[in-house]
């Protein structure tokens, strides 16, 4: 089919009807560059609130940004200060004995867990962007820092130096949170897909319950690692040593707390009673071994809280070999799962009241307070979704609610220590049991099994990668799985065969409509997906055999043979060296088959590629067409055209038929 023949042809059509693909106009690399950079880093145009304006408002724009406590406090009214009261009381009710208990399960002294809930929040409620992240810290960090750490240092036989360690890896988890949040690399969080997280949250939150079972059965030893297999054959190798009273109060206290939930949940007014229910739990269990002396009875209790704030711990961090290879280990696996779940539970909440916060600034705000925290005797913190919970039903108008709770944190630490004396420690435990049930979303990976069974794979893995081998097996797992499937949607990217809406224009994947028919002599494919080095062999390859079983269909059929092949690449994006390489060894191809290439609509950048590289010159301008439907039309009119120029060889065709 030579471009004479075309040429001739196309002099008699109505051309004026055919719009042809315009060739961007050129654009130097460098600004290309660093358009990628914008919309890789700055999505959301931070800078453009200050474009015209003086140096004076630059300056407060540039202080609210970082603190944002600057934009909304000045606005702050008097009911707003009525329901963050409301709503810090409550979290703190939360916040006090959910610290204490979280910083039990990460093997530090119960005290950290109340320093943590006094300076972050501060911090945070200056620094924050969400109205309804409760800070506080969170099982699923505590576990993995006692699990981490407690490989390379002993808690109970050097329990300075696992201390110290555990600031440190506090401080090395709010630097890389800073890091992210400055240089805007909050996008490797997404790396972290939503079906990992349900897994592994899932998985923690079930090895942490199965740990508990050391203070419920009131067991003096107990295996220090996070398996389903060490903690079962620890449990069931000391049957001798159970305590039943322990037993029976943990049972009770697990049961009394999982109503008020269930109880809170049916009449969502009375939330306070949910979250007043572990400080009741606290109290209740303090009066009742204060009373009956259980702790002589193998119902093991807190004891001693001293009394005071949060002493300095800038001297205490560990900056030598070879600890501080484990501590930087932690604090970043750990500054990632608290950065991907304080952003998560913001979000969320965000969402219900329909508002935005910005994600950088919230590994900024989360950086920064953990940074400050290692320095002042706290441990990792983040936004946990129990508290936030909490606060979000209390009604919290702004971050205030953080600056109540602290508030009523910093009184119990300076008055009110003494009163958890006599706590018992299988009342932590059940506080605990209890708001991790909660995490184990099995509706979740019930919903992922229905939509999409990989997502499903993903979820699954990560449970059983913690639960059977330990929270850095189940994490690795999780994003190796997810990051592997980004990976095979790029290398082998869908390719469809498009056919004909009856009565419409219209050409769509012939899978997806049955009745979408095949137009005559003419093959449609659609790539949806860039074309890459990592699958240009795939396509090309791909494409072959689409040809290749159109010919056989059309070859067992006896109708029209195969004359054109139209390439929709609407949905390929970008094209890199390997793609226009495979387009020209392809178009070699069909040449040699005595078939034309049509290209249909190839955007932007990829139309530049093309013609730098000579492919369109090389294919003929005149093969590129912006629709599918003209493309077909005008390919359609030739094969007519042609046939009419040639009736011998239909009657030839007719003969041979007979």
């Amino acid at each position: 089919m030579g471009n004479g023949d075309y040429d001739s042809y196309s002099s008699g059509m109505n051309v004026e009807s055919v719009h042809r693909v315009a060739i961007p106009p050129p654009q130097p690399f460098f600004e290309s560059l660093k358009y990628s950079m914008k919309e890789t880093l700055f999505p959301d145009d931070p800078l453009r609130k200050f474009k015209n304006q003086p140096a004076s408002k630059k300056l407060v724009l540039a202080l609210q940004h970082f603190l944002p406590i600057l934009e909304w406090g000045p606005k702050y009214t008097l009911p707003f200060l009525k329901s963050d009261l409301i709503a810090g009381i409550t979290i703190a009710s939360l916040a006090i004995p959910q610290g204490i208990s979280y910083a039990k399960l990460a093997n530090l002294p119960p005290i950290l867990g109340l320093y943590s809930s006094f300076i972050p929040p501060l911090i945070y409620a200056m620094m924050g962007s969400s109205r309804d992240l409760a800070v506080g810290t969170v099982a699923v960090g505590s576990l993995l820092m006692a699990s981490m750490l407690g490989r390379e240092v002993s808690p109970t036989e050097n329990p300075t130096l696992f201390l110290h360690l555990a600031f440190t890896a506090t401080f090395f988890a709010g630097l890389l949170q800073l890091s992210l949040g400055l240089f805007r690399l909050g996008f490797i969080v997404d790396f972290l897909s939503h079906a990992a997280i349900v897994g592994f949250m899932g998985g923690a939150a079930t090895v942490v319950c199965l740990q508990q079972l050391k203070s419920i059965l009131g067991l003096e030893k107990f295996t220090h690692k996070a398996d389903i297999v060490s903690v079962m054959n620890s449990v069931f190798s000391q049957t001798h040593e159970w305590r039943w009273e322990s037993a029976v109060l943990g049972c009770c206290f697990i049961f009394f707390l999982l109503v008020t939930r269930y109880f809170s949940k049916r009449q969502p007014k009375f939330f306070w009673v949910s979250a007043m229910a572990p400080l009741t739990s606290v109290i209740l269990g303090s009066i009742l071994v204060y009373l009956t002396h259980a702790e002589k009875h193998g119902v093991q209790v807190i004891g001693n809280l001293k009394k005071g704030l949060n002493p300095p711990s800038a001297t205490d961090l560990v900056f030598v070999s070879p600890y501080m290879g484990t501590a930087i280990k932690t604090g970043l696996i750990t500054g990632i799962i608290a950065l991907a779940e304080g952003i998560a539970v913001g979000r969320s909440f965000a969402m219900f009241k329909n508002y935005h916060i910005d994600g950088n600034k919230e590994m900024i705000a989360i950086g920064t307070m953990n940074i400050f925290g290692s320095l002042t005797s706290c441990y990792l913190t983040t936004g946990p979704f129990s508290r936030s919970a909490v606060n979000y039903n209390a009604g919290c108008k702004t971050a205030a609610s953080n600056i109540v709770m602290s508030i009523a944190v910093m009184l119990t630490l300076l008055f009110l220590t003494p009163l958890f004396h006599y706590t018992p420690l299988v009342v932590l435990s059940a506080i605990i049991v209890s708001a991790m049930l909660g995490l184990i979303d099995y509706q979740a990976a019930i919903h992922l099994w229905k939509i999409d069974k990989f997502d499903f794979l993903v979820c699954f893995s990560a449970y059983i990668g913690v639960v059977f081998g330990s929270v850095e097996i189940g994490l690795v797992l999780a994003v190796a799985i997810s990051v592997l499937r980004v990976l095979l949607f790029i290398a082998r990217p869908r390719t469809f065969v498009l056919g004909n809406i009856p009565n419409s224009s219209a050409y769509r994947n012939v899978e997806h409509y049955p009745n979408a028919h095949h137009v005559p002599g003419i093959l449609i494919l659609e790539i949806d997906a860039p074309i890459y080095f990592a699958n240009a062999s795939y396509l090309r390859e791909r494409i072959t055999r689409w040809i290749n079983e159109e010919e056989e269909k059309i070859k067992g059929a006896g109708s029209t043979s195969l004359q054109y092949v139209i390439v929709d690449m609407t949905a390929v994006a970008n094209i890199d060296t390997s793609g226009i390489s495979m387009l020209e060894e392809f178009k070699k191809s069909v040449d040699r088959k005595g078939l034309q290439l049509v290209l249909v609509n190839p955007g932007s950048e990829v139309t530049k590629k093309l013609n730098k590289s000579k492919f369109l010159d090389e294919i003929g301008h005149k093969w590129v067409y912006v629709t599918v439907e003209e493309a077909v039309g005008v390919c359609s009119s030739f094969m007519l055209h042609t046939q009419k120029a040639n009736p011998m060889k239909d009657e030839s065709e007719g003969l041979n038929n007979v």
